[in-house]
């Protein structure tokens, strides 16, 4: 598997999350990325999908896959069938198996995996599942692919990978290149003082954009996938007032503001071609934060102007970013960048972490890990335009 020299893991990655003793725990009100009513521990699974553990051949040799996936968002016995195929066409010992249930998400059995010393992942499922996977295998060198499943797949998008092409995705396990992304880590204080770490790959938030998560149905949401957020955001925006923050990013001075929500992303852009942050780059060592500040229900025109009309459209063509430069600007969003952000609250507020709710917290301390998840994509594949 060739590897991209220039998005290697940078020096200024001061803290490994991963390190033992340091294990990243999901908080008890992150919604699952599975089916309602479902519980039980995450479990290994057989070549047929029974979920009792495969006992290794004798002198099983590697190289070895695992394969995470969420049953609800794939057709499990179809993936099974195509990792095993392209493993062994491949030279690859037998893939390993695992699911995702409500009380693992991903990360426990990535773990398990680790420890079988796979030299490789997959994963497929929902964002929920994908960040949850990441977390758990950043830092460790193991190269991850992503296979696009479910409804958002925000990160793939972002990467540009493709989206309709499950058998492509698998063979870059096996075959393709690798490149190394950066990772946010949140550190989350909740209102009782518990504290906790976790990681996202797209984007997280404080206030309205959390809010909106918090208040969309599950149910419309698996009817209609990302559109749901449309109707969480109406009944968000009704309750919606400013709340006083205090932030400060790296290097930068200590700012006070009253804001609807701040953003730190990874990336920038989200579903329906939306872009929140243009020049946002997963591999530049920084994170891109957004600060929504409307004062009136005007200045959320000028929000949705510049995500719909200024990002998306006029800033993809010469002309339109003349216009842009000429135009007065406003303070509806702004953006600045860093290495992460101290963000605190006087007041309990809600977080998400890649369209996951993280519950409420009255201070989050991101920072960004940089290059230090490796993904595996197409041979000769390009994240950027």
């Amino acid at each position: 598997m060739a590897t991209d020299q220039g998005t290697t893991p940078g020096p200024d990655d001061e803290h490994d999350p991963t390190e033992e003793g340091d294990v990243i725990r999901e908080p008890d009100d992150v919604s699952p990325d599975t089916t309602d009513g479902e519980t039980g521990e995450a479990r290994r699974v057989d070549e047929s999908g029974q979920p009792e553990p495969m006992d290794d051949e004798p002198g099983r040799p590697n190289p070895k896959a695992a394969l995470v996936y969420n049953p609800t968002k794939v057709d499990g016995d179809e993936l099974r069938e195509l990792v095993a195929s392209l493993a062994k066409d491949a030279g690859w010992s037998e893939p390993l198996f695992y699911e995702t249930t409500v009380d693992d998400l991903g990360d426990d059995v990535t773990r398990q995996a680790l420890d079988e010393g796979v030299n490789a992942v997959l994963v497929a499922g929902g964002d929920g599942t994908v960040r949850a996977v990441s977390e758990a295998i950043t830092g460790k060198k193991v190269p991850l692919t992503i296979v696009p499943s479910g409804t958002g797949n925000l990160l793939a998008r972002n990467l540009r990978l493709p989206l309709d092409d499950t058998a492509a995705m698998v063979a870059a396990t096996f075959d393709g290149d690798t490149i190394a992304i950066d990772v946010g880590l949140a550190h989350i204080r909740r209102p009782d003082g518990e504290t906790g770490e976790h990681a996202f790959v797209v984007m997280g938030g404080m206030g309205l954009d959390a809010a909106m998560i918090a208040n969309t149905r599950s149910d419309l949401k698996k009817k209609v996938g990302w559109v749901a957020y449309v109707d969480g955001a109406a009944r968000s925006l009704a309750q919606a007032k400013p709340f006083p923050v205090m932030y400060q990013v790296p290097q930068h001075r200590l700012h006070r503001a009253n804001v609807q929500s701040v953003l730190f992303a990874n990336c920038g852009s989200l579903p329906a071609g939306l872009e929140l942050i243009p020049e946002a780059s997963i591999t530049d060592g920084e994170l891109d934060i957004a600060i929504l500040q409307p004062r009136s229900a005007f200045g959320w025109l000028l929000v949705w102007r510049r995500l719909a009309w200024d990002n998306s459209v006029l800033r993809k063509f010469r002309a339109g970013r003349r216009i842009l430069s000429l135009r007065t600007a406003d303070n509806s969003v702004r953006y600045t960048k860093g290495t992460g952000i101290d963000l605190a609250a006087e007041e309990a507020h809600p977080v998400q972490l890649d369209g996951d709710e993280f519950g409420e917290a009255t201070h989050v301390a991101v920072r960004v890990a940089a290059g230090a998840l490796t993904l595996a994509v197409p041979r000769g594949h390009r994240i950027t335009a």
